[in-house]
């Protein structure tokens, strides 16, 4: 497994060993020894399965008082998936990174709980699962406008399709007060 650190503190991508021949491939997705090494604590306390079309963008989604680290990966189809540091304090904060998920090039990427994650599909369908180090709870999440400018995302969707929450997100300035805080 070859991990590898982004420009945010704690944002990691993972490319798990793959063992392809002539019948297919097989990966080991998850082992919580491995990853822990590797800087993803857990636990994991909860697995989704989310499926997307083309055009679609999901977040900037993030939890208050229960913050979720997640470990995605696109099962099948393609996607660039974000991470937003949204700790105030933080020396990154507004800071975003990015990676490209896909079926077929079996990346994961690390979000630790304080970040905003969102993601753009960019295949006809992407089915993505995910790991959360805690429980969602709706009362709880805080949803950043995804095109904010003071963050300043290069989406690769223009004009993307969009749930009515992430529709009436609010900009970053806006949610400062109910933001996590950066540590130390």
């Amino acid at each position: 497994m070859k991990v590898t650190e982004t420009n945010l503190p704690g944002v990691l991508i993972i490319e798990p060993k793959v063992f392809q021949d002539a019948r297919g491939f097989f990966l080991e997705t998850f082992s919580a020894n491995r990853y822990e090494k590797a800087g993803i604590p857990g636990p994991f306390v909860q697995d989704n399965h989310s499926r997307s079309l083309k055009g679609t963008v999901r977040g900037l989604h993030l939890q208050a008082t229960k913050p979720q680290g997640k470990l995605m990966r696109a099962v099948s189809g393609s996607m660039l998936d974000v991470a937003v540091d949204v700790r105030v304090g933080s020396k990154t904060f507004g800071q975003w990174t990015s990676a490209l998920l896909s079926g077929d090039n079996f990346k994961q990427l690390y979000v630790p709980p304080g970040f905003a994650h969102g993601f753009a599909v960019l295949s006809d369908v992407v089915d993505v699962e995910y790991k959360c180090t805690d429980y969602y709870d709706p009362a709880d999440e805080i949803t950043v406008l995804w095109n904010d400018p003071a963050i300043g995302v290069e989406w690769p969707v223009k004009e993307p399709t969009l749930s009515v929450r992430d529709r009436n997100a609010r900009p970053l300035a806006d949610l400062i007060e109910r933001l996590p805080k950066a540590a130390g």
